[in-house]
């Protein structure tokens, strides 16, 4: 699973529509270019694959400032609102998932309602520790990774990474059964995307042809 598809999705979805730069800035905004792929060229062409797959609709609107051909606005679909939705789900209960995937069903999470990302997280906690009884059956962390010479320090960091993981899965969950955040059905949302002439802080100021498209 690519981040870059469920960060896109979500960016066009909060705008209503959006045009490509949109939702780069947004996603800079949100500091994807450095924990993801999501770059320039990947985000263009990711909107244009999602299009062609019914997933997003481009409209031609008004030519660009700099004089360039039509800008193109994406407005999800029914179709990318179902697959948006089980990116999310996917990315919140997958332990395997790459950093990049969680932190982008993080920033999407208050879409769905508040039980079922409790749930969610519940059964990524379960998926952890089946995973690492699994490999304790053959590798015991009190003795140390030294049990295995150096290649023990692989196990050694994956049952660290995965006592953090659950750890910090399990602080989540208290957070929000005491009430953190708003979720969908709750009221208002929480606005996470910029405004059309909103500066952009964290903006990268990096050029790319599709920025006027």
């Amino acid at each position: 699973m690519s981040a870059i598809r469920l960060l896109v999705l979500g960016a066009v979805r909060q705008h209503g529509r959006a045009h490509g730069y949109q939702v780069r800035n947004d996603l800079e905004y949100w500091g994807a270019h450095e924990w993801s792929n999501a770059k320039p060229g990947s985000i263009y062409h990711a909107l244009k694959q999602m299009a062609k797959q019914g997933l997003l609709l481009a409209h031609e609107v008004a030519p660009s400032t700099a004089g360039g051909p039509p800008r193109t606005e994406y407005e999800i679909t029914e179709k990318g609102t179902e697959e948006y939705l089980r990116l999310v789900r996917e990315s919140l209960t997958a332990y395997d998932q790459k950093p990049d995937v969680l932190s982008a069903g993080l920033g999407s999470m208050v879409d769905l309602g508040r039980e079922e990302v409790l749930g969610l997280l519940e059964e990524r906690v379960r998926t952890i520790e089946k995973w690492r009884r699994a490999v304790t059956e053959y590798y015991t962390p009190e003795e140390g990774p030294g049990q295995l010479g150096h290649i023990g320090e692989i196990m050694n960091f994956w049952i660290h990474s995965a006592d953090t993981g659950a750890e910090w899965t399990r602080g989540l969950i208290e957070r929000i059964r005491g009430g953190a955040y708003t979720f969908a059905g709750e009221g208002d949302p929480f606005v996470g995307v910029l405004m059309e002439g909103q500066k952009n802080p964290y903006a990268t100021g990096e050029r790319h042809p599709g920025d006027d498209r």
